[in-house]
């Protein structure tokens, strides 16, 4: 097979999300359509006109020891753990060039062939603005020596590499909501084009604060809907209002097929490829006829060897907001036409909330799962499904996906600036 365009596949998936501490619990959530939002609880929340979010099921302080916990921004926190999960589902129990009884003589790594690429569309914002806090209350000597490398964007995805001892490559895509998707595209490559075996590759998120919460309200971006948390994201329904910030991390290990298949691992699906576009339309808005995704969705299909009538699945973007969720299904009818009728639209944001950065390695984590099970989340909250819906959206429970023969899905991912990213993965 030539070197630079090996085939790709995932053979480890980890996450830690407002329905679940791990990918199973989160998985089990998501198809049984239950939502992560719930009131906030802090008291600075009571003077936000937003006061509602999807905050993560499981504190990860408690998971982490506390020595490790508090050199951490929240956003690391996150990425470590549902980092941890993934490499150990992956079949490994050490750090790349140690040994490792779990995974064999045929399962070692070697680290100069392992790279992380760990997203985040925001960084360590809270130690950002805790730590100046601290600075104007208490003064100079109270600011944690911590300080930097917790805020740094880059931090969770080094975290990771440190933690598994990786020297290929640590790196950190940072393109708004599109940030976890642009990771894992990017680890796609380095094993495609042969610099790396294997990649630990996601999105996380922590934002949960005041600040980003009144700067989205303010320009009206996020639901209002304090009164009823679980039924305030809704996409696609004709009452959508904005989306429902939530916090977490979704992980993925990519390893060549040939790497995985000479130590026996498990493959959930290939990485087929990604779809990369730009909208040059504005900075917050997303293009309303869908031209810049429809063309990532074709970088993709021209870039890859994936046929429109494999795909079964999409999870899609749509963060509930009005504009942002049509351009979506409108990109997806120009370049699929008739074949956008047989792919079941799934929107995970109305259970798991938007994780920004960390969105796209959540909605990998689901989508991957979906092909491996062959059964699609439901969407939920759709009371009045918008008219100009142009899909087949899962509603309500989840759905069964075809039983045999090859299946692809999507998952698609946008972010302020006009990022457009575009994965597929397919079963094997």
């Amino acid at each position: 097979m030539n070197a630079t365009n090996r085939t790709v596949v995932v053979t480890g998936i980890g996450a830690t999300t407002p329905l679940g501490g791990d990918s199973a619990s989160t998985w089990e959530a998501l198809l049984a359509g239950r939502s992560g939002v719930s009131p906030l609880e802090q008291d600075w929340a009571a003077d936000l006109p937003v006061q509602i979010a999807a905050q993560a099921a499981v504190d990860p302080a408690e998971v982490l020891p506390r020595a490790q916990a508090r050199k951490l921004d929240r956003s690391a926190q996150f990425a470590l753990i549902a980092a941890r999960e993934a490499w150990a589902d992956a079949g490994f129990t050490a750090r790349a060039g140690e040994p490792d009884a779990a995974a064999g003589a045929a399962g070692s790594v070697n680290p100069d062939r392992l790279g992380t690429v760990i997203a985040s569309g925001i960084g360590g914002v809270t130690t950002l603005l805790g730590q100046y806090d601290i600075l104007r209350e208490k003064g100079v000597r109270r600011v944690s020596p911590h300080t930097v490398p917790m805020l740094m964007p880059n931090g969770p995805s080094a975290n990771v590499g440190l933690d598994v001892n990786a020297r290929a490559g640590v790196h950190t895509p940072v393109s708004a909501c599109a940030s976890g998707s642009e990771a894992i595209g990017y680890a796609i490559e380095m094993i495609r084009t042969g610099r790396a075996d294997i990649v630990v590759a996601g999105g996380t998120e922590a934002a949960i604060h005041p600040l980003p919460i009144a700067a989205f309200g303010n320009m009206m971006a996020m639901s209002k809907n304090n009164e009823d948390p679980q039924g305030a994201s809704r996409p696609f329904d004709v009452a959508r209002n904005g989306f429902v910030l939530g916090e977490g991390a979704g992980v993925i290990v990519l390893e060549s097929a040939e790497h995985a298949a000479k130590r026996g691992a498990k493959v959930y699906a290939e990485a087929v490829g990604q779809g990369v576009s730009a909208d040059s339309h504005d900075i917050v808005q997303p293009e309303p006829s869908g031209n810049g995704i429809a063309h990532a969705l074709q970088n993709l299909l021209d870039g890859s060897d994936l046929d429109p009538a494999e795909i079964v699945h999409v999870n899609a973007h749509a963060t509930s907001t009005p504009q942002g969720d049509l351009a979506e299904l409108k990109a997806l009818r120009k370049v699929f036409g008739d074949d956008t009728d047989h792919m079941a639209v799934s929107a995970t944001k109305s259970m798991t909330g938007h994780l920004l950065g960390g969105a796209g390695g959540v909605e990998t984590v689901a989508a991957i799962l979906a092909l491996y099970h062959r059964v699609a989340p439901p969407t939920i909250n759709i009371d009045e499904l918008d008219p100009e819906a142009d899909a087949d959206i899962v509603r309500g429970e989840a759905r069964k996906l075809p039983a045999e023969g090859r299946i692809a899905a999507l998952n698609d991912s946008f972010g302020f600036g006009g990022h457009n990213v575009v994965l597929a993965f397919r079963t094997v």
